[in-house]
């Protein structure tokens, strides 16, 4: 039986640990959800011990920006066939240029050398995993319907902004096509087909439900966190044919009007 561990169950990887269940593999995990306690070194020792496959989705603390995973089980998870979800956040703002895992991040670059995230994703990298490059994640209970529905859609005056995004079960097809056929590491794009504004989106949601989209806001009226400010100064365009290629993968929702049109 192939067995796979996951450090971080959360909303992705419990997906991607439903769908390798269903084709007979045992998992292994932390997180709220998962059977082992990330605290418990022996447990997670002892879960690691013939273990081939691990996928961690633990992101880098916020404060001192290490990765936990690799500081406490770095040796533990050595020479296994590693996955690691990162973030397309570590090629920066490209200013709407296209970016692709030949263009290089932000810690590669040093033009961001306290970006935590891509500090991790270069780690793992050189750890020899496969690194899935994720954009903006939605899917059930997270995506602009439910954004609409709860009167939390935003609208920001931005018409040049654009980023991509994916659906979370084309990031667990992605991901199940590298574990399975063992893909070579290196970085993989997973991400859809046609970049567009958070307007856009915004827009079409609310068309879905039949209601008026919510006005349009400045950047300064939107009052924004860090972290949300810090969202929309980004802009670029994310390719994805490097996993098309390598994994045989295609999203199953190419743009976000097939995605919505599922989720609705």
């Amino acid at each position: 039986m192939a067995r796979l561990f996951i450090f971080g169950l959360g909303y992705t990887a419990s997906r991607i640990a439903d769908a390798l269940r269903a084709d007979g593999w045992q998992i292994d995990a932390t997180g709220s959800a998962g059977n082992i306690d990330f605290d418990n070194p022996d447990a997670v020792r002892a879960a690691l011990d013939g273990c081939i496959h691990v996928l961690s989705s633990v992101p880098p603390e916020r404060g001192s920006g290490a990765d936990p995973v690799l500081e406490r089980y770095g040796q533990d998870i050595a020479g296994k066939r590693i996955g690691y979800l990162s973030s397309t956040g570590v090629y920066g703002d490209r200013q709407g240029a296209w970016v692709d895992e030949a263009t290089p991040t932000i810690a590669q670059s040093g033009e961001g050398r306290r970006n935590a995230r891509a500090e991790a994703d270069l780690a793992w990298l050189n750890m020899g995993a496969r690194v899935f490059r994720l954009p903006g994640i939605y899917g059930p209970g997270r995506s602009a319907l439910d954004r609409v529905r709860e009167g939390k859609a935003r609208r920001i005056d931005l018409p040049d902004q654009v980023f991509s995004r994916v659906h979370v079960d084309d990031i667990v097809s992605g991901v199940v096509a590298a574990l399975t056929q063992d893909a070579p590491p290196g970085a993989y794009n997973i991400g859809d087909d046609l970049p567009a504004s958070g307007n856009a989106v915004t827009e079409h949601a609310c068309r879905l439900l039949g209601v008026e989209p919510p006005p349009l806001e400045t950047l300064e009226e939107a009052n924004l966190s860090d972290m949300a400010r810090g969202f929309y100064m980004e802009n670029r365009r994310v390719a994805n044919g490097k996993a098309e290629q390598m994994l045989g993968w295609q999203p199953r929702f190419p743009t976000y009007v097939e995605g919505l049109a599922a989720l609705l």
